[in-house]
């Protein structure tokens, strides 16, 4: 149903195109001649166009609002699929600092005492 009303949709897109292009700018259209109170006289021309421009228009609105009930209708929320997702690997908690030391980063250096770290690192700078 609805690659159907797109399809017409789509020719009435292109007919409206069409009778567009037609139409003279200042609202003549076609300017073709021929007796005066004729369907294709000039003034005919121009209510012809004028009134399948308006209907094709409508058309197409009413055409496009149908298109997107149908596809917000079809188009249901679905639940999304969480089975592919990786869960972090949870980090190892870290080494509880020193006993002695006041300053949780410097670790074994304040307790060497003599401004190197207990395993050869450099001290941070205080």
């Amino acid at each position: 149903m609805f690659t159907f009303i797109l399809v017409v949709q789509a020719i009435v897109a292109a007919l409206l195109v069409t009778v567009i292009l037609m139409q003279k700018s200042e609202g003549g259209g076609l300017g073709v001649g021929g007796s005066p109170a004729g369907f294709m006289s000039a003034r005919g021309a121009a209510d012809f166009l004028t009134r399948s421009t308006t209907i094709l228009a409508t058309i197409f609105v009413l055409l496009s609002i149908v298109l997107a009930v149908i596809a917000s209708v079809q188009h249901a929320q679905t639940d999304i699929d969480t089975s592919l997702v990786k869960q972090a690997p949870v980090a190892p908690a870290a080494p509880a600092p020193a006993a002695g030391s006041a300053d949780p980063l410097a670790g074994a250096a304040g307790a060497a005492g003599n401004g190197q770290a207990a395993n050869g690192a450099v001290p941070l700078a205080n």
